[in-house]
């Protein structure tokens, strides 16, 4: 490990690859550079410190030059033990951004950088998964009075978010980033879809097509790899537990039925629920040899691992990211730990995607601190004007034009007076 005052790293020699990762992702970030090129120029985020837990990768590297373009002091460490690519932490630290990340995290190291962060007295939060603004809320309250708000990247953290909202307890306002159509509808779709079967392929190397894939959950990741699977040439069976997203997979042509039916069928597993164990032991005891289980939702408890350790006559690695366990004569594989494969396994989402879903990040802390003291502590949106402009932004990185209403057109739905 390489660390000094305002940094830990694995190898603080790696910093030359990052750079030139976080130059790949710019090339394929162009709305977000948008954003950088305003913000250099009118400096919003002036004197702001904002504390992030995120994926360390070279897309979040781009947020990180954004906000600091934008005038603001970053300090940043990790969501997930696993996600974290050590070239860019190297890269960014020798930017001399504040940074402590490893891939591989102990749990006691994890929770140690989030104190860092904690410590740099954030004025804004950047989360994904809300583990910062949990500890913040359990262990720092004193802190809570200078906080201007918090932004929240992934369905899990909102998820929390709410159930703090709903307990009384969150004493902040925290933008629900992960709600803009742009994160949610284009991020958990598209994004999830791609690289959820990055990470498996990477940990695999595994023909898809012939085989029965099993998506647990329906949401908008959920859509995403089962779109994904069938692209690939697998047969699909969704398992949910709410009627409206079960009847939306039946209608999209999926089979639909509960995770013990499909249990024996299914040749990968992938849940991507936001909820625990989603599988267990005895429906693990009813699948067949040879079956591979990964996880895209964000904490590593959608896949029951403690029970899968406990049935289990023994355990090894046998490539990376890709653990095998036999059970009752059986070996059953696990992708990347459990834990988020397309991170665990692989590079996460592709940097177009992250483009948006940071353009949002971004805005929402500039907007956070234009509406300094005017915003009541909950769970927010971002408007949906900013959540347009941000697809306007894309589009054009793309080279897309679209229709504009007419004044004729704009008046007849903006009244009520015609009809037939």
């Amino acid at each position: 490990m390489d660390r000094n005052k305002n940094y830990e790293v694995k190898d603080i020699r790696l910093a030359e690859q990052g750079a030139k990762n976080i130059e790949l992702a710019e090339m394929y970030m162009p709305a977000l550079l948008e954003i950088r090129k305003r913000f250099e120029k009118e400096n919003p985020l002036k004197g702001i410190r904002v504390g992030l837990a995120l994926h360390v990768t070279k897309e979040t590297a781009v947020l990180v030059r954004t906000l600091i373009a934008g005038g603001a002091d970053v300090a940043i460490t990790g969501c997930n033990p696993l996600s974290t690519q050590d070239d860019v932490a190297a890269a960014l630290a020798k930017e001399g951004v504040k940074v402590w990340a490893y891939k591989g995290e102990s749990t006691e190291d994890y929770y140690r950088y989030i104190g860092y962060v904690i410590d740099f007295k954030p004025q804004v939060t950047i989360d994904d998964g809300m583990d910062l603004v949990s500890e913040i809320h359990k262990k720092h309250k004193e802190l809570i009075p200078q906080i201007i708000g918090g932004c929240e990247e992934t369905t899990t953290g909102v998820i929390r978010l709410k159930a703090m909202h709903k307990d009384g307890a969150l004493k902040y306002p925290v933008i629900a980033v992960n709600d803009n159509k742009t994160k949610h509808l284009l991020d958990n779709y598209y994004g999830t879809g791609q690289s959820t079967w990055d990470g498996i392929l990477r940990a695999s190397n595994i023909l898809v097509s012939g085989k029965t894939v099993v998506v647990a959950g329906y949401g908008s990741c959920g859509k995403g790899v089962a779109m994904r699977a069938k692209g690939l040439g697998a047969g699909v069976i969704v398992t949910e537990v709410e009627n409206f997203k079960a009847l939306q997979a039946a209608y999209d042509g999926f089979r639909v039925m509960p995770m013990a039916d499909a249990a024996p069928l299914g040749d990968i597993f992938i849940t991507v629920t936001g909820d625990i164990n989603v599988i267990r032991p005895e429906h693990m005891k009813k699948m067949k040899s040879g079956v591979i289980l990964a996880n895209s939702g964000h904490f590593d408890v959608e896949i029951d691992l403690k029970g899968l350790k406990k049935i289990s006559k023994s355990s090894r690695k046998v490539r990376p990211s890709f653990d095998e366990y036999a059970v009752d004569g059986k070996k059953i594989f696990v992708a990347g730990e459990g834990r988020l494969v397309n991170l665990a396994a692989a590079e996460g989402h592709p940097s177009e995607v992250m483009s948006t879903s940071f353009c949002g990040q971004a805005l929402a802390v500039e907007h956070l601190v234009k509406n300094r003291g005017k915003l009541k502590a909950g769970v927010i949106m971002l408007p949906g004007e900013i959540d347009d402009y941000i697809a306007g932004l894309q589009l054009k990185a793309m080279g897309i034009k679209i229709d504009t209403l007419t004044k004729e057109q704009k008046k007849y739905l903006s009244s009520w007076q015609e009809g037939t």
